[in-house]
């Protein structure tokens, strides 16, 4: 294969479903409840439910979109293609810089959950191992990846039912009766429902990786929807059950919500279990990220928005090999520096505006079908605005320093199509 050729064509329905599961649950079960909790109270699962809505109205724009355009990129392809170039750009850069946070968000989790009281500077050195173990493993090609994630998915579900399964039927050592709270009011709903969209916001992980999918016009509109409905049962037993045993005060103030929930029940011996698989799902997220984030990258260099240099294809594994490297080496950057909190809300916001640019681009598509696009794109719009203010305020800044760099790059006449 030349040293800049295309992808190949590898992935099928099954490796696609587990690659959008796992981006979704490694991000959220583990990480987005508690903050969301903390928003909304005992009206988490109205949260919940409008994320999920928002979501399914992304979901659908998206795999619409990406029948029409198979190739790497998604949105940034999409806004590219329907909406005009800066679209897709202002897109491409809120996913790359949005998803790098996300990146270093799981990584941190992993760094957490595995080694709790490490001190610095050895946290960042495991931190950079990490995120060097599984750039390393997607450098060797996206059937390993695939098999990887199908392997971890598979690993924290079952960790996740035997956690349900403890909470709803082991009983509860110390017992946790809170007392009535306040209603939080619709903006602590919709706080609650934008950093819970970071929990759905891998469902079209697949469709950046549309030049590496088989039959992508068929694959990619059954795979999204299949992925998110998978994510959501999970996530609405999870907000009941934990809501349940915990009551939402005390969810609220946990850093590790369902490994506490487990200590607090006679199966308590089954805690070790359970942060063995945050540290699962979070890499199986991480993993389905940092493939995401490389393939948007490769595309936008392509285009020349990025140096032309991470267009490379290796020849023999057939990914995208400077793209991925790149990516890996700011995520471990970044993860010596982030909140984990603070990247949730920053990433939700730049990945709003991505799906803003999705559901717009899906308006040009066939008018009778403009009700779900018209939904996703102000729902996006209510989202992103009811995040915390240092979240809007940065997401803004980093959406408009993009557009700054686009209009000087325009100036400079160095734009190449």
């Amino acid at each position: 294969m030349d040293e800049k050729g295309t992808l190949i064509r590898r992935i099928g329905l099954r490796d696609a479903v587990f690659i959008g599961l796992g981006s979704m649950v490694g991000a959220g079960v583990f990480v987005a409840f508690a903050p969301a909790a903390k928003a909304a109270g005992a009206w988490l699962p109205a949260g919940l439910a409008i994320a999920a809505v928002i979501a399914y109205c992304n979901a659908t724009s998206s795999a619409r979109l990406a029948a029409l355009y198979p190739g790497s990129g998604g949105t940034y392809v999409y806004g590219r293609e329907r909406l005009g170039e800066f679209w897709g750009y202002l897109a491409g850069w809120g996913f790359v810089v949005g998803k790098t946070a996300s990146c270093a968000a799981m990584t941190l989790t992993v760094v957490t959950y595995a080694a709790p009281g490490l001190g610095q500077p050895w946290r960042s050195v495991f931190a950079v191992a990490v995120v060097a173990a599984l750039t390393g493993l997607n450098y060797r090609g996206v059937q390993r990846s695939a098999f990887a994630t199908r392997l971890m998915v598979s690993v924290t579900c079952t960790i996740l039912a035997l956690a349900v399964a403890a909470m709803l039927f082991g009983g509860t050592v110390t017992a946790t009766t809170p007392g009535p709270l306040p209603a939080p009011g619709i903006g602590g709903v919709f706080e609650a429902a934008g950093l819970l969209f970071f929990a759905f916001a891998g469902y079209a992980r697949i469709a950046t990786l549309g030049e590496e999918v088989r039959d992508p016009a068929r694959t990619i509109p059954r795979a999204v929807p299949i992925a998110l409905g998978l994510a959501l049962v999970i996530y609405a037993v999870l907000a009941f059950v934990l809501l349940y045993h915990l009551g939402p005060d005390l969810l609220g103030r946990s850093p590790d919500p369902i490994a506490e929930g487990v200590e607090r029940s006679s199966w308590s011996w089954l805690t070790p279990a359970v942060r063995v698989g945050a540290v699962v799902a979070a890499l199986g997220s991480l993993l389905a990220l940092v493939l995401g984030v490389s393939r948007t990258t490769l595309a936008m260099a392509r285009d020349g928005h990025l140096p032309r240099y991470l267009t490379a294809v290796h020849p023999r594994f057939g990914v995208p090999h400077r793209a991925e490297v790149t990516v890996g080496v700011v995520v471990a950057l970044l993860a010596s520096t982030l909140d984990l909190r603070d990247a949730i809300g920053f990433s939700s916001f730049a990945v709003l505006a991505y799906y803003a640019v999705t559901n717009a681009s899906a308006l040009t598509l066939r008018p009778a079908r403009r009700i779900i696009p018209i939904a996703g794109l102000l729902g996006c719009a209510v989202l992103a605005f009811s995040l915390p203010a240092v979240s809007v305020l940065t997401g803004s800044g980093v959406l408009a320093l993009g557009a700054l760099g686009y209009a000087i790059r325009r100036r400079l006449g160095s734009n190449v199509r």
